[in-house]
């Protein structure tokens, strides 16, 4: 069940840049270690659902329903499209500025959540990476996936931490050139709205 092949898959998995690492990186950057935790505990609660999802099958039935695999990928879109926009903005908050800035725990929190429950490709995800590793045995298929899912979990909180104490610490440095920081901003911006016509692109 939980064999060293599964948590190298989750691993390689939770490490690959997507959404939720740019805006906990981001996030770091521009507000250093204190936003670190709640960016990643953000970003890790907004997976649950579409875990859970997977689990009861509720995700197969998302994705056999074009309208509502449409409706829950554009209103996903559109989050990232926004999250571009308040990156590249004047006095957008989350554009990266020199000066010390928190935003309050709950709102960094609720912004990761939002990222990573509004995307529908998450919970398809979840149903092709979790059944090749249960036993087979339909008694503790639950269980296991329970145990499958929690580790998972667990993995994206570290990992997801890691990132943002990363980031926060080399903050200081990137911070002090005006002309980084713009190319930050830019590079930031780009990648949302890269995510946002990526997820445009899929289909159920």
């Amino acid at each position: 069940m939980i064999s060293a092949q599964f948590l190298l898959t989750a691993l390689v998995v939770v490490l690959a840049p997507g959404a939720g690492v740019l805006y906990v990186l981001m996030i770091s950057l521009g507000q250093g270690k204190r936003a670190a935790l709640p960016a990643a505990l953000g970003c890790t609660v907004g997976v649950l659902p579409h875990l859970a999802a997977a689990m009861l099958g509720v995700a197969a039935l998302v994705h056999s329903s074009a309208a509502l695999f449409q409706t829950v990928k554009l209103a996903g879109v559109a989050y990232l499209l926004y999250l571009a926009w308040q990156t590249l903005r004047q006095r957008g908050t989350l554009k990266i500025r020199a000066e010390s800035r928190h935003d309050r725990f709950s709102r960094i929190a609720l912004r990761g959540i939002l990222l990573n429950l509004l995307n529908p490709k998450l919970s398809l995800f979840f149903l092709a990476l979790l059944p090749p590793f249960l036993s087979g045995n339909p008694a503790t298929a639950t269980a296991e996936m329970l145990a499958l899912g929690a580790v998972f979990t667990a993995l994206t909180a570290i990992v997801f931490l890691g990132y943002g104490l990363f980031a926060a610490t080399a903050r200081d440095r990137l911070l002090g050139s005006p002309r980084a920081m713009t190319w930050l901003n830019r590079t930031f911006a780009a990648a949302f709205a890269g995510l946002a016509l990526r997820l445009a692109a899929e289909k159920a």
